[in-house]
């Protein structure tokens, strides 16, 4: 593809991911490819997704340079302005981020000349009873631990907003959607509905919906189930909930996820990607959707999940499984299928890297 402006996204704190951005600078004016920092809390103020992609410009290419935090950050503005998003890897965990800091350059050359695959990412949004807002009274709570918060939801322009339906969000996250409770000492009191009908009623200390991409993250911690990035489902997940049923529910894309706080329960925050997006009280409700829109994720060779999976998280074999010495690989992705399975769609084998 060609690149004609970049926005990056770029973890202060992190010396070298600082000095990445030096390079992708030298890269860009190399190029004569017009290249903005994105800050979504410059100078201490809160900027929507819209604002600050129109103020960088509009760009086409957003690069990260961080961990997977960084890169959410700059997922949220890949999608307001229908970007390709590209993550420099200089984190803990990776789940998101495709290329260490050492091939920053030779990354770039890549997206620039179109050596490249497009990884599209589903997206959750939501409609609400209200629209999201942080009270003042309690803005010292919310942003205690949490740093800095993201601005009030907007109402989305080009939805209509209808009766049982709710208000419709200006809400694209590409982890998850989590109510949760306030006070330490009070958990919340939450109906939960599938596809419009009631599925149970909680009392916990979160309740969570998560999509493939984000069941690695805080659905994880919480015993969800771990789901394939290219599936297309919405994990529900309990946090610490006070009944026997304390499972995951994974429901299909058209099967939204609604939750009403409950008359005698207390206020709840709305969370979009670990970051606070408003409060809500009894009586009001969140219902949370597949989105329309899809993240555009840069991958510059196979994304081995399960490879990632197995190193991040530390996975070991069960010592009675290997007694009889290491099984070999079952379906060798590096040959091609037999005739019976010709019809699968086998993912490439994983480029290594040196």
């Amino acid at each position: 593809m060609t690149v004609k402006r970049v926005g990056m996204v770029v973890h202060g704190g992190h010396p070298e991911a600082v000095a990445a951005a030096g390079t992708v600078r030298e890269w860009s004016a190399e190029h004569g490819i017009a290249c903005k920092d994105i800050d979504v809390w410059a100078d201490g103020g809160r900027h929507s997704a819209r604002q600050e992609v129109a103020a960088a410009g509009d760009p086409d290419l957003v690069v990260t340079l961080g961990g997977d935090g960084t890169f959410l950050r700059g997922a949220r503005l890949a999608a307001a302005a229908d970007a390709l998003v590209l993550g420099v890897d200089l984190g803990r965990v990776g789940f998101l981020t495709e290329v260490p800091m050492t091939e920053v350059r030779s990354a770039l050359d890549a997206v620039h000349e179109g050596r490249l695959d497009v990884e599209e990412r589903m997206l959750l949004t939501m409609r609400a009873s209200r629209r999201l807002e942080v009270p003042a009274d309690i803005e010292a709570l919310m942003r205690y631990g949490r740093g800095p918060l993201l601005p009030p939801t907007s109402v989305r322009p080009d939805c209509e907003t209808g009766g049982e339906w709710g208000v419709p969000l200006d809400v694209a996250a590409l982890n998850d959607v989590v109510v949760e409770k306030l006070a330490r000492d009070r958990q919340i009191s939450v109906g939960v509905y599938v596809s419009g009908r009631l599925l149970a009623s909680y009392s916990a200390d979160a309740l969570l919906v998560a999509t493939p991409t984000g069941s690695t993250a805080y659905s994880f911690a919480a015993g969800g189930a771990v789901v394939s990035p290219r599936a297309e489902v919405l994990v529900f997940t309990p946090v610490a909930p006070h009944m026997t049923f304390n499972r995951s529910v994974v429901a299909a894309p058209d099967e939204p996820v609604g939750m009403r706080i409950l008359e005698r329960s207390g206020r709840a925050a709305v969370s979009i990607d670990g970051q606070v997006r408003g409060v809500i009280g009894p009586g009001d409700w969140v219902g949370v959707y597949a989105s329309p829109r899809k993240l555009r994720a840069v991958r510059l060779g196979p994304m081995d999940f399960y490879g990632r999976l197995r190193e991040r998280l530390n996975l070991t074999d069960a010592p009675a499984a290997v007694a009889d010495g290491t099984p070999a690989p079952l379906w060798p992705v590096s040959s091609p299928p037999p005739g019976d399975l010709a019809h699968l769609a086998m993912p490439r084998s994983p480029v290594a890297r040196p």
